[in-house]
């Protein structure tokens, strides 16, 4: 059988799986990665190198990082001073969707999620609000942050590259002028109505990594400051990535380790923090967006959509479709190998109809970004899965609004601001 006709069955597989739950996410993420090897779609290497993947590295890293920050009562501590100003669960919504998404702009989105759920975790327990209640706004508002500059997000790096092939290049903010509104509107739907589609109490806010019932009354100051200390600095570290030349993951990684060298938390402590759900869940599901991209079942969906259009379609109807595939793949892809998918396909669009560029290649990360409706979409989705006790579905209710409100937002603002023919 065809790779590509074997990766669209495994990932339909997948699909069904995930919605029904009936076994662990995880280990249907691990069935389609097995899968895909025993089928020959790829090989046993390429089908675990997502264990390596530098995504998980850093998830590790963070875990441990924002272990420490929670074993120690330091996350608690920040959470009572944010519950002295933020009263209600509405004003912490805003409060937690508003910080997430600016620092998301300068930072990486999945660093930024990374840093802040211990806090936000330390936050629901001094607050007395469900912990599930906060988390999976503060992941929608990293990955709409990222559509606020040129670094917030690798796949905005993906199509500035093939830009600049073409001699241009978008400015380093000019993201921000469809991604600021989308997050504006997307704290505003929160605020307003989105409260009634996040999930109620979850198992997860009884049973997570960051256990909320550890007892740190006897936890020694130093220790406390220190793990703030060494979480600041492994955040100037990813900020000024590009600066100092190490990488996010190395940087998380370095923090981890002065944590236990320091003896802030204990190697026990550090190994307790880290979620092996999360690394199964998002290591099988690289080896699903590999094989998507490598069998060229990811193109077939893509071509194959664009050409029920016909050759004349309107240049507004063209931009609906594009958005409309990066907005379904990103959700069942990484955004990042959504927006590497798409680029090429949506350069050889552009040059085809004579349309700009830019507007078309806009179109694409934007819509590749609306990762929402699922724990795969983007690996800050998959970090809380656990920590919030989440089910599938609740990622579908509670993200699948939010979805339609980025596209109303994009589809008006995307003619004015990046019209195909300008």
């Amino acid at each position: 059988m065809n790779p590509a006709v074997i990766t669209l069955i495994l990932l339909l597989f997948a699909v069904v799986m995930f919605v029904w739950e009936k076994i662990p996410l995880a280990l249907t993420s691990m069935i389609v990665c097995i899968a895909l090897v025993l089928t020959g779609v790829i090989d046993a290497k390429t089908a675990f190198a997502g264990f390596v993947n530098s995504n998980v590295i850093l998830f590790v890293a963070m875990f441990i990082v924002g272990g420490a920050l929670f074993e120690t009562g330091m996350a608690n501590k920040i959470g009572g001073m944010v519950t002295k100003f933020a009263k209600t669960e509405r004003q912490l919504i805003i409060a937690v969707m508003s910080i997430t998404g600016l620092m998301s702009g300068v930072l990486s989105n999945t660093g930024t999620a990374a840093v802040l759920i211990p806090v936000v975790v330390g936050i629901a327990a001094k607050s007395g609000f469900a912990r599930s209640r906060l988390l999976m706004p503060l992941v929608f508002a990293a990955a709409m942050g990222g559509n606020l500059s040129l670094i917030g997000a690798p796949g905005n790096l993906i199509a500035q590259s093939a830009l600049q092939e073409m001699g241009l290049k978008f400015g380093f903010f000019e993201y921000a002028l469809i991604g600021l509104p989308i997050l504006i509107a997307g704290i505003v739907f929160y605020a307003l109505f989105g409260q009634k589609f996040l999930p109620a109490a979850t198992s997860g806010d009884a049973e997570s990594t960051f256990s909320d019932k550890v007892d740190q009354s006897n936890v020694p100051a130093w220790k406390q400051y220190l793990s703030l200390i060494i979480l600041a600095a492994t955040l100037l570290g990813m900020i000024f990535e590009d600066q100092i030349g190490i990488p996010l993951y190395v940087t998380g990684a370095i923090g981890a380790i002065l944590l236990v060298l320091t003896g802030v938390i204990t190697e026990k402590q550090a190994y307790h923090s880290i979620d092996l759900k999360v690394i199964f869940l998002f290591g099988g599901t690289l080896a699903l967006a590999t094989a998507l991209d490598k069998s060229g079942a990811g193109k077939m969906i893509a071509d194959t959509t664009i050409g029920m259009l016909g050759s004349n379609a309107s240049p507004f109807a063209l931009m609906v479709v594009i958005f409309v595939i990066a907005a379904v793949l990103t959700n069942f892809m990484s955004n990042t190998a959504t927006t590497a998918l798409l680029v090429p396909i949506s350069v050889s669009i552009a040059a085809a109809m004579g349309a700009d560029p830019r507007a078309v290649l806009m179109a694409t990360v934007i819509g590749g970004s609306v990762a929402y409706a699922t724990p795969i979409g983007m690996p800050a989705n998959t970090m809380v899965l656990s920590i919030g006790g989440y089910k599938f579905r609740d990622y579908v209710k509670a993200g699948g609004p939010l979805i339609i409100v980025a596209t109303i937002v994009s589809l008006i603002l995307l003619p004015i601001f990046f019209p195909f023919y300008p």
